[in-house]
This record gives structure tokens, C-alpha cells and sequence, in this order.
């Protein structure tokens, strides 16, 4: 667990708390297998303490260092999102993936999980340069491999209908 994410909660008064931190390769160091190594991302946190349970307000923005789904060269994929996380005190345990219940004995959070998944969630699922970006050689390598089909050929009917299944 990284011990800068760590927010001791008890000690904070009831309203609203806000926390910054700063996510690099050592933070993806910790999940071994990550589909994430390295990346540089803000995040910002606002902790709302109230007498039963406390509300974590996510909010990241950076990048992620990933491979084009187009020619597979690494590039830095933006990441944006947001996410809330409900803190509960008591004693039993929820299904709820947003719930996260806090016993008696806990006195602090560390929301390295939480800010992970949110990571991977904002990632694009087929990351890819913007245009023009790509690497040029690879594009040429695709069209020149790529399958063209001309308009006027003939098609067997069969495999035309299953062509409109998309």
C-alpha cells in the first residue's frame, strides 16, 4: 500500500475536506498485474465527513502511457474521469462496489484501490494517436495488407447478407 495516498480520517471535523495527489510508475508498481506501467495523473479528492459516513468525490486527469490499437507504437492516452465513494462506519459488510464499509478499529483510508479502477475505467478501451499521429510506416503496411473490395466485382449472395450483419 502506498502510504502517501493514506487520509486519517478521525482527526478531521465533520465538512468538507479536499486532497491532491500526484500518480506515476511507482503508484502502478504496486498492482502487479496491471494492464497500466506508467502514466503521470492528478488526482483530486474531496472527503465530505458527516456523522455517519463520509463522501469521496474523485476527480483525475492525465495520461497513461499505452499502445495504439492502430500501429501499436506507445503514446501518452489521455485519461478523464470522475467517481464517488461512499465511506460507511459500522459493522456490516455491503455488496454495493461504491459502499465501502469502515469498522470501529479503522482509522484511516487509503483510496489506492478505488483511484486504480477509476484509472482503468477512463482509459479508452481501444486507445489510438490522434489523427495524423500514427506511425506511418505500419498505416502503409495495414492498407497494403488490408482487404479491398471492389464495387463492381461480383459477390456471391450469401456472403454479401452476412457483410450487412454488422
Amino acid at each position: 500500500m502506498n502510504k502517501d495516498l493514506e487520509i486519517p480520517f478521525v482527526g478531521l471535523k465533520q465538512g468538507i475536506h479536499n486532497f491532491k495527489f500526484e500518480i506515476d510508475r511507482s503508484f502502478f508498481d504496486a498492482f502487479p498485474y496491471s494492464i497500466i506501467e506508467e502514466g503521470k495523473i492528478s488526482v483530486e479528492l474531496s472527503l465530505d465527513k458527516k456523522d455517519t459516513l463520509m463522501i469521496g468525490d474523485y476527480t483525475i486527469n492525465g495520461f497513461v502511457v499505452s499502445n495504439c490499437a492502430t500501429c501499436d507504437d506507445l503514446f501518452e492516452a489521455p485519461v478523464k474521469g470522475e467517481m464517488t465513494i461512499y465511506y460507511k462506519f459500522g459493522q456490516e459488510q455491503e455488496e454495493d462496489e461504491n459502499l465501502v464499509v469502515l469498522t470501529p478499529d479503522v482509522y484511516k483510508i487509503n483510496p489506492e484501490q478505488q483511484i486504480y479502477e477509476l484509472i482503468t475505467v477512463s482509459l479508452n478501451a481501444n486507445p489510438r494517436h490522434k489523427e495524423g499521429e500514427c506511425n506511418e510506416d505500419v498505416l502503409s503496411l495495414l492498407n497494403k495488407y488490408q482487404k479491398r473490395t471492389e464495387e463492381n466485382e461480383n459477390i456471391d449472395p450469401r456472403w454479401d447478407k452476412l457483410n450487412k450483419l454488422n
